[in-house]
């Protein structure tokens, strides 16, 4: 992960680009969201597999898509998370670990 320092001597963290991310996205651990919605344990194991792995996906069913925008934003807002991509059915998620 690089660094770098702008004007006033503040470090800001570059996160990686979008591409190699959604190449890491490839072998990425899936965590299907379906009918149970999103409840606490659902956040608990989002954020637990963020804190392992960086990048997750999350695969919705057919049954909620009216919904899905709603629960990722969610998401993204409880986790602390960056969305990545959003295609379909499927996003990807990005959350940078602590000391990198």
């Amino acid at each position: 992960m690089k660094k770098k320092r702008e004007g006033g001597g503040k470090l800001n963290i570059i996160t990686p680009p979008k591409k190699e991310l959604m190449n890491r996205s490839l072998s990425t651990i899936t965590i299907n969201i379906g009918k149970s919605r999103i409840n606490d344990n659902v956040l608990d194991e989002i954020k637990r597999q963020l804190k392992q792995n960086e990048v997750i996906k999350l695969r919705f069913s057919k049954g909620i898509s009216g919904e899905k925008q709603n629960y990722i934003t969610e998401i993204i807002e409880k986790s602390n998370s960056k969305l990545i991509d959003f295609r379909g059915n499927v996003a990807v998620i990005f959350k940078q670990r602590r000391g990198k």
